[in-house]
């Protein structure tokens, strides 16, 4: 019998740790800082943008930023969290109320995912009252205006804080 040797294939390496947040924005959040300011403010896309990347490198993170108006290409963005990062924030905008599709998404990839809305939904139009994706969410954040977006991120890097303790 013949004793085994040692392989001279290095040690697997960890898993590379996880330091970005997905910022998934739906349908017409292009147009934010033209559209209906009166409802939406005059903050841009971009400028939501730039919060999200100063809030998360408050944090030591960085944000994956993605917009479409196809609700396909919001899916793929979520899948490809999946090994990436920390969690979501997604504003899902009118597939809020519709889109059975991202909701699975979001509890297929099993990260933690917060739900933002600029204005106040429960204070609009009936039909924006019922959310698809609220239950497999961690928290929703309504009617904060932009700032919404910044208390999603401190409460998704709170989360991985007190989970690495």
């Amino acid at each position: 019998m013949t004793e085994p040797t040692p392989s001279s294939s290095p040690a697997p390496s960890a898993p590379a740790a996880r330091t970005s947040i997905l910022v998934v924005n739906g349908p017409n959040l292009n147009l934010l800082g033209t559209r209906e300011p009166e409802k939406y403010g005059t903050a841009t896309l971009g400028d939501i943008e730039r919060l999200c990347a100063g809030a998360a490198d408050a944090h030591g993170l960085e944000c994956d930023f993605v917009q479409s108006n196809h609700e396909g290409a919001l899916v793929d963005a979520i899948h490809g969290a999946r090994d990436s990062a920390i969690g979501i924030v997604i504003n899902a905008a009118a597939y809020t109320h519709t889109s059975v599709a991202l909701r699975d998404a979001i509890s297929a990839v099993s990260l933690p995912a917060v739900e933002v809305h600029i204005t106040n939904v429960h204070a609009r139009e009936p039909f924006r009252h019922h959310s698809y994706l609220s239950d497999v969410c961690r928290a929703v954040i309504a009617g904060a205006g932009t700032l919404g977006y910044r208390f999603a991120i401190e409460y998704l890097a709170e989360l991985t804080r007190e989970r690495a303790l």
